[in-house]
């Protein structure tokens, strides 16, 4: 082509395979063009020298809890502050909101609220509850990404928990729909009885919530949805693992042909237990943060290619929520969804310099097991591991957890989730060179409140674009809505 609407320039492009120097040429918002020394015209150049270029983060776990009750977060404050963490995409988790997304009519309420305010383009969740088995293939009419069902309260309390029965129906229907069943793994029954106790013995502290959220109680609700998941031939997503010997449990289900994939978040992999007793219920999350030991397996795990996606978990609420003496009652939600891939970015460097995993400065890295198991792209078309030795591996790494991976595990159109000729100009351009401290007057969620209030982090997010379109721009949002609805390939 001679001519071009945008041209960026000098960018170091970070694929999932390696780092490449080259220029983008874009138009009608796609990828048209991807060589170093790009010749032709354009209407916008972008200097992009110094930079570094990934593909939009695919945040595949998000609460933004519109419609009904937008004053938690909402799409407009929640996709804004994901536009300025690099994020394009967002899948929006079908509980918090009032309805949940359980039908139709929920569904259709959700998607008017999303194309009137996000930012960015965004996919829904359908939730998996007692009573809605006969909605399932309606929602998936609709376009959900897949069912979403909780093995264990929820919190929210229009949107139950599956009992074992439910859950396997459920499955057995997403098998022939051909969609994902996402479960939030612990044991009801493990984690009510251990409450109660501390609760009658009026033991409530930090220290006392998470004994009562054991590892063993995330391992056994596992263990029992890959069981159903195998009898079933249903493909399982776990949602944010938080020990790495849920992910061994995870692969050796894989080893036996169960078709499961998993998630972790930037909180288990960047925060402890012991800063859970420090910083207070602002880290309260569930399953809750783990011990140094357990974070370190997770990591392992991570670097050895068995967590096939990273996603925020941002589950945000009023201020008023996170407050009390009483553990048990306040809200367990971490917001974060603005800060996911210099949070990673920055993890990943804090553990080069400890020196504490050899791992990390191996020049490859695994195609993830799902990534093996589910392939929905042509046959011919092979994804090869991260293999440059010039290349920084971890940001070939993020580039697959936080973006090409999750395209490729929720079966989205090929033009989401890279950065090849024909794909969607869904770009972040990050320097890494520069610093930033997370300060209450930068945060965009609508409750400006962050466990990671005051960390210093390496990498900042310079330019967000959707579509070739800039939605964010050295710290301001440049736009206005522009958010499409993003559906499964069947």
């Amino acid at each position: 082509m001679s001519g071009f609407e945008t041209i960026i320039r000098g960018a170091t492009v970070v694929t999932a395979d390696g780092l490449v120097p080259a220029d983008l040429g874009i138009d009608s918002g796609k990828l048209v063009a991807f060589a170093p020394g790009l010749a032709g015209d354009c209407r916008e150049e972008i200097d992009a020298s110094g930079l570094h270029l990934f593909p939009g983060v695919i945040d595949a776990h998000v609460h933004f809890n519109e419609p009904g009750r937008a004053q938690w977060e909402g799409l407009e404050t929640g996709s804004r502050a994901l536009a300025a963490g690099g994020g394009t995409l967002f899948f929006d988790m079908p509980l918090n909101a009032h309805p949940p997304t359980i039908d139709r009519e929920s569904f259709m309420l959700k998607l008017q609220a999303a194309q009137n305010k996000s930012l960015v383009d965004f996919a829904f969740w359908g939730g998996l509850v007692p009573g809605n088995l006969d909605r399932l293939e309606e929602l998936a009419e609709c376009g959900v990404i897949g069912f979403k069902a909780f093995m264990c309260n929820s919190g929210i309390d229009d949107f139950s928990q599956v009992d074992d029965r439910t859950l396997r129906e459920g499955m057995k229907r997403a098998a022939r729909l051909g969609l994902p069943v996402a479960v939030h793994a612990e044991s009801e029954a493990m984690t009510r009885q251990l409450a109660q106790q501390y609760i009658a013995a009026g033991r409530t502290s930090v220290c006392d919530f998470l004994e009562t959220r054991p590892v063993e109680a995330e391992l056994e609700a596992i263990g029992r949805a890959l069981d159903l998941a195998g009898e079933t031939g249903c493909e399982l997503h776990v949602v944010h693992v938080s020990c790495g010997a849920a992910i061994r449990l995870i692969a050796e289900a894989r080893r036996r042909g169960v078709k499961v994939s998993c998630e972790t978040c930037p909180h288990y992999l960047l925060l402890t237990a012991q800063d859970m007793e420090r910083i207070g219920p602002m880290a309260k999350c569930a399953p809750p943060l783990r011990s140094k030991s357990e974070q370190d397996e997770l990591w392992k795990c991570l670097l050895a290619g068995e967590i096939d996606t990273v996603g925020s978990d941002h589950s945000p609420s009023p201020p008023e929520m996170k407050q009390g003496a009483d553990f048990f009652k306040v809200w367990g939600g971490i917001s974060s969804v603005q800060h996911t891939l210099p949070l990673l970015l920055t993890a990943l460097s804090d553990e080069q310099g400890r020196g504490g995993n050899a791992r990390v400065s191996s020049s490859s890295f695994s195609v993830s097991a799902a990534e093996r198991q589910i392939e929905h792209e042509d046959e011919n078309e092979k994804e090869t591991p991260c293999a440059l030795p010039q290349s920084p591996p971890g940001l070939c790494l993020f580039a697959r957890l936080l973006s090409e991976h999750v395209a490729r595990r929720f079966k989205l159109p090929k033009a989401k989730g890279r950065i090849a000729v024909g794909a969607d100009t869904d770009i972040v351009l990050v320097d890494l060179a520069q610093s930033l401290e997370i300060r209450t007057e930068d945060l965009l969620y609508r409750h400006a409140q962050t466990p990671y209030l005051r960390r210093r982090l390496q990498g900042r997010v310079v330019r967000t674009m959707l579509r070739g379109q800039t939605v964010f721009r050295d710290g301001k949002i440049v736009a206005k809505p522009l958010g499409h609805l993003v559906k499964p390939v069947k």
